[in-house]
């Protein structure tokens, strides 16, 4: 072991040693940091030394939990290089930068100011706040190779020397909010205000372009927008497990002036800018909004006509002089545009509210399905509830069977004149897709004497390293939409040029006006751009399972066996781990032989040869309810007629089961981590041959082997060809021969995979075992493998993991062609029980089928995923696991991805519960609205009634005769009410 000291590293240590109590705490493995920690604290300053056992492994990385220490975290500061190490508490990091070899650094002395001032404070956190958003910016440093938590002692409250220190590490970096602190200085005062009032809070902020001007819009009016205005979005979350993403939006009406428009992209960029340049930007316009931006009005947008400046407010509460009607389209993303007040407007297919003030009435054309009219139920609550404060009836006409209700009908006929005897047929909700590009391109986009220039770079699949942090480029994805990639040292032009540029090139390559264009910046990546690319990568990313570890004070963290009961109560965990629990369960494997199923003997599990198909049944208790996952693990040398007969055998089993298995395709190199798991680093897979009884493998003079895995749960055995170009520098390799097995370590394997090698080695040779170094090989290694060749000798210190976040579509074959729409920001509650979901977790493909799913697309559902994979720009193999999963039987690994997961959601379904919850759905919250104290309870038409006899037609009921007079009783008569007292034609049932 080689190393180097950082300068004034002992100075540093021993200032901190009289300030602290300070700790160790890395991730490197204990046997390699123990002897390095001793040669760096001579003076034993380090009153504890933490290794990788102590952390905790999430999202890829090992991440330092300062909980486990046992001390007031507002007393704890952590020094780290590696923003990844402590994303459970950032607020409590002071970044350094990483350092190698330049022996004029005074970082460490740099910070002892600082440090001096920390010490005397009671909580750290508020001086350490300018320091806290700096976690993304990849350039935060390093004390020799180690990390050094500070629990601070007696403090008192001092603060000039710490916030001197801090503004010294500000200036000495380039920092986004710098300069967007520079660019706030060129706006006018009246812009200042209107940004210094931006709240930096998770939640939506909206404002109108007014006199060009941003004027802000009242909560009550989100989902509001003037068909003759200009808006600005702004949305802040928190993303799952840590960080935050914010995304801008400026939405173009389609009335709007080229004055309004200007002016809300200018807002936009400023106001990027003064965000520190991190946000992703999306221009949207009416009619063409991103699935992102209709995620953030559950209930709908509705178009209105005119604008600000015709004088026309976004709401009035409690004003019922209304007359207007709207066209609803849409099945996930709903829309409502004021439409002519007419039959005319009118179609046999859609969902149309007649606002009358008072009374909102919903007409269902014959046409419209259940989700349809959901949508428009939920959306009328929305107008009753925020614009009427809830007084007001809504009134549901069925357009099949309007002589049921003829009261309804006569009010419509009222205000819309004589009814014709034919309306209008219906229209597609979904809008033709412009004729699209074949391939996702990317260009680079640059300035030459005063010239844009657009230069094509590449042609999918693409690769990260493309982009260059000094440029601007262009992503063109087939003509759908277009991104724009702000590289952080690209100059101040070009970043604000980003979106105009955007917009000339549509108007270059012809595309719609409407076509979408997100701008982001390096760093602050779209999910979508990040799965355009074949692969990405994030910084300090590393593969590898983690350990779980006691939690007690700082001397007591003690490594202990793998805690399934964590995963059970952590279900992120489990879905980011792709675990359901630790392998533990019950196994039964069989080997599809003549078309048939034959039992494969314990002690062969974990030995699959290339030539043959199984299945793999895996069963496991949770929660006092036993659990199925049924893998179809399918051989590179199969037959079709061995393949087709898995997948049969596979429905005879799953009936046996009664449905509850979740069935996951696996082709052979691509096991998904419990697959791995569920065979305790026993799993070794043979390219060919078969394991039938009496079956002879042809005989071969060497055979090699590649072993992957650094413990039981991710640890397999791979036979590759026995040829020297085969071999890679990152890996361990076997090398079986007549005589011995050598046990090959490249120079880029850890400690971890050799010792993995070894065991596997000794359980599956029994035979002398010879160890070899890369460049060390005796000349009967390479004869045995035929001679020396070039092979895979590039160093990696680390293994990186792509980073992508999961995304959830709805797939349709509704028009003819398999189509799927992305569904952002998901919860369960976004699952249709009509409908076949898809979630893509990159690793995994879960197909998650609802149980009123349509039958032909349930049975398309894996030819759908696969269609998916193979038109995917990243180029994504066919060979990715695909998960099927019902209703009602979702392991952890799916259900993590969502969150607060409801397992009774649907498992007291009937058709009278469906119905209930279409029925009155009284109490129901309008984002941003009040809760309607007294809805009026109303039986007519037989609408939401709740003995609907069907569960796929909720809203045609028994019609109930007081319906017919429209009767409308005041809650307050029900309230502790008999059941023999109640009104006439009201169901006990319902009065709730």
């Amino acid at each position: 072991v080689y190393v180097l000291k950082r300068p004034h590293v002992d100075e540093f240590l021993q200032k901190m040693g009289e300030l602290f109590e300070c700790v160790l705490f890395t991730a490197s493995l204990a046997k390699y940091a123990d002897p390095v920690a001793d040669l760096l604290d001579k003076g034993g300053v380090f009153r504890a030394r933490l290794f990788r056992e102590s952390c905790v492994f999430h999202r890829g990385n090992y991440v330092k939990d300062l909980s486990r220490l046992g001390r007031e975290l507002q007393k704890v500061i952590i020094v780290d290089n590696s923003p990844a190490s402590y994303i459970f508490h950032p607020e409590n990091a002071v970044p350094v930068q990483s350092w190698f070899d330049d022996m004029t650094d005074t970082e460490l002395l740099d910070l002892m100011p600082l440090f001096e001032g920390l010490s005397k404070e009671v909580d750290v956190y508020s001086p350490l706040q300018t320091l806290r958003n700096r976690e993304k910016s990849g350039d935060t440093p390093q004390v020799t190779g180690g990390n050094v938590s500070c629990a601070g002692e007696d403090a008192t409250p001092t603060l000039n020397c710490c916030y001197q220190s801090v503004m010294r590490l500000e200036t000495s970096r380039s920092s986004p909010r710098l300069t967007g602190h520079k660019f706030t200085a060129k706006m006018n005062s009246k812009d200042r205000d209107a940004f210094a009032n931006i709240s930096r809070k998770p939640g939506l902020q909206i404002w109108t372009i007014n006199k060009m001007r941003m004027a802000t819009v009242p909560t009550k009016a989100f989902g509001n927008f003037f068909e003759g205005d200009c808006y600005i979005v702004l949305n802040i979350s928190k993303n799952k497990g840590v960080g935050e993403s914010i995304d801008i939006h400026y939405w173009i009406g389609n009335t709007s002036s080229q004055d309004e428009q200007a002016s809300a992209a200018v807002y936009t960029t400023q106001l990027d800018e003064y965000l520190g340049g991190s946000p992703v930007q999306y221009r949207e316009v009416q009619g063409f909004e991103s699935p992102k931006f209709r995620s953030y009005f559950k209930n709908g947008l509705i178009y209105k006509k005119g604008g600000v400046a015709s004088g026309l407010n976004h709401v009035d509460t409690n004003v019922y002089n209304v007359l207007r009607l709207l066209h609803v389209k849409g099945r996930k993303h709903v829309s409502a545009t004021e439409v002519e007040v007419s039959w005319n407007s009118f179609n046999n297919g859609d969902v149309f509210i007649l606002d009358l003030g008072k009374n909102i009435m919903l007409w269902n054309s014959p046409e419209c399905d259940r989700r349809e009219k959901l949508k428009a139920m939920l959306l009328a609550q929305d107008i009753r509830d925020r614009e009427r404060g809830g007084r007001a009836d809504i009134l549901i006409v069925e357009g099949a069977h309007e002589k049921q209700t003829p009261e309804l009908v006569k009010m419509m006929t009222d205000v819309l004149g004589k009814r014709p005897s034919q309306l209008k047929k219906a229209t597609p909700d979904d809008k033709h897709d412009q004729e699209q590009n074949n391939n996702v391109r990317l260009y680079h986009v640059y300035d030459n004497s005063g010239n844009v220039v657009i230069q094509e770079v590449a042609v999918q699949p693409l690769t990260q390293d493309l982009l260059l942090s000094s440029d601007c480029y262009i992503l063109d994805n087939r003509g759908s939409n277009v991104m724009v990639w702000k590289g952080k040292k690209a100059s101040k032009d070009e970043r604000r040029e980003a979106m105009k540029r955007a917009v000339d090139y549509i108007k270059t390559k012809n595309y719609p006006s409407s076509t979408s264009i997100e701008v982001m910046s390096e760093g602050g990546e779209s999910a979508m751009f990040k799965h355009l690319f074949k692969t990405w990568r994030e910084k300090g990313q590393i593969t590898g399972l983690g350990n779980t570890h006691t939690i007690g004070k700082i001397a007591k963290v003690d490594q202990v066996k793998f805690d399934v009961m964590e995963l059970h109560a952590h279900p992120d965990m489990a879905a980011k781990q792709r675990l359901v629990d630790d392998g533990t369960g019950e196994l039964k494997v069989w080997r599809i032989e003549n078309l048939e199923l034959a039992e494969v003997q314990p002690n062969m599990y974990g030995q699959f040869y290339g030539g043959d198909c199984y299945l793999v049944l895996y069963s496991y208790n949770m929660s006092n309810k036993e659990q199925y996952i049924l893998y179809m693990w399918q051989g590179r040398h199969a037959t079709k007629d061995e393949i087709t007969a898995c997948a049969y055998q596979a429905v005879t089993l799953d009936n046996m089961y009664n449905g509850a298995p979740v069935q996951v395709r696996v082709v052979m190199g691509k096991e998904p981590r419990h697959f791995l798991a569920i065979f305790k680093g026993k799993l070794i897979i043979y390219e060919g041959g078969t394991g039938r009884p009496g079956a002879v493998s042809p005989k071969t003079s060497s055979n090699l082997f590649q072993v992957r895995g650094t413990s039981e749960f991710n640890t397999k055995v791979i036979e590759v060809p026995a040829r020297a170009s085969c071999l890679s520098s990152n890996d361990v390799f076997m090398l079986k021969t007549s005589q011995k097995c050598y046990l090959w370590y490249g120079k880029g394997c850890s400690g971890d995979e050799r010792m993995m090698a070894t065991e596997v080695c000794d359980r599956l040779f029994r035979q002398y075992k010879e160890v070899v170094m890369e460049g060390q090989e005796p000349a009967e290694f390479w004869v045995a493998l035929g001679g020396k060749a070039p092979y895979a000798s590039d160093k990696r210190l680390e293994r990186e993991a792509p980073v992508h976040n999961p995304r959830l579509f709805e797939c349709s074959n509704q028009t003819g062609r398999f189509r799927i729409t992305e569904v952002y920001d998901f919860d369960q509650s976004d699952l249709d029980e009509e409908d076949v979901m898809l979630l893509d977790t990159w690793e995994e493909i879960f197909l998650w089928v609802g149980r009123f799913a349509n039958e032909t697309e349930t049975k398309e559902s894996w030819i759908s995923a696969q269609e998916y994979l193979k038109t995917h720009p990243a180029g994504r193999g066919l060979d990715t696991p695909i998960i099927f999963v019902k209703q009602g039987y979702e392991p952890l690994t799916f259900t993590g991805w969502f969150t607060a997961w409801d397992p009774f959601k649907w498992s007291d379904l009937s058709a009278g519960n469906l119905n209930k919850g279409l029925d009155m759905m009284d109490g129901y919250t309008a984002p941003g609205g009040p809760v309607s104290s007294f809805p009026m309870y109303r039986t007519h038409g037989g609408a939401l009634s709740p003995k609907s006899p069907t569960p796929t037609s909720p809203f045609k009921g028994t019609y109930s005769p007081a319906g017919g007079s429209g009767m409308s009783v005041d809650p307050r008569l029900l309230i502790n009410v008999p059941a023999s007292d109640l009104p006439e034609g009201v169901d006990p049932g319902q009065r709730e």
